[in-house]
């Protein structure tokens, strides 16, 4: 079995003691490539770096996450282009809207991530998309860029049926988390799962955050890492009704297309 762990934050503070171990462990757990997610203007150039460290393995995001909207400034933007003009930085973002905490104004947000939407159509690069709480607003600015954009992946898809259908009939790929092991927020999402096409469907970690509840046993520090990508695999080919093997050479086969993975 060979996964890919589409996101995963890794330049996270909470990984810089013991960040080669991390790594070691994904490869342990047959996950052989990892996309580093870029969410802000200081992480995303680390998260560069990290790839470029580790060629082959470890590849990159470049965006400005809704959290840090406020931070898009022109310069900003210079940087993410300069940013995604490394063949390792595979796509833009992590980019959207997020009207659940509403840490940068709305207004901010919008415009973030419409001026990053234009850095898809400038660099022909897939987007690697944030959208939480909202959704009309989302789909109403990607649909200013119809026809322009390439690929994109809602990453952390946590939203209800017909959020997911719109991105569906948008062909726009989804992303699953532990979330879907989470009896308490997530057990929608195993009732939808079935119904995302096998080249559609990635999975992610998004470590450190979103610890699958479902693993045993859990560790102590209750930190998310890549090593259990094959956990999430499990549950997800389960709630799909098939072979993990099925899911695990679907899923990986879906994001080394989506991310042009050598």
């Amino acid at each position: 079995m060979q996964l890919i762990d589409i996101g995963a934050n890794l330049t996270h503070d909470s990984f810089d003691h013991d960040r080669d171990a991390v790594l070691q462990r994904a490869r342990d757990a047959s996950v052989t490539r990892m996309v580093i997610t870029g969410a802000s203007r200081e992480h995303s150039p680390k998260a560069l770096e990290l790839a470029q460290a580790h060629p082959e393995f470890l590849y990159a995001t470049a965006g400005v996450h809704p959290h840090h909207a406020v931070e898009y400034t022109a310069e900003c933007d210079a940087e993410m282009r300069a940013l995604l003009a490394h063949p390792e930085v595979v796509a833009v973002g992590e980019c959207g809207l997020d009207y659940f905490r509403d840490f940068s104004p709305r207004p901010a947000q919008r415009k973030a991530f419409e001026r990053q939407l234009q850095i898809a159509v400038d660099t022909g690069k897939p987007l690697f998309l944030h959208q939480r709480d909202a959704h009309d607003d989302f789909v109403a600015i990607m649909r200013e860029f119809e026809g322009r954009i390439g690929t994109a992946v809602v990453h952390c898809f946590t939203a209800g049926k017909r959020e997911l259908f719109e991105c569906l009939d948008r062909d726009w790929h989804i992303g699953i988390t532990g979330w879907l092991c989470d009896e308490r927020r997530g057990q929608h999402l195993r009732e939808l799962v079935p119904n995302i096409p096998a080249n559609r469907l990635m999975v992610e970690t998004d470590a450190p955050y979103l610890l699958p509840r479902t693993l045993k046993p859990l560790p102590k520090d209750r930190r998310n890492e890549p090593a259990f990508l094959p956990h999430i695999v499990e549950e997800l080919a389960r709630d799909r009704g098939e072979a993990v093997a099925v899911t695990a050479e679907a899923t990986t086969a879906t994001a080394a297309a989506f991310f042009r993975l050598p």
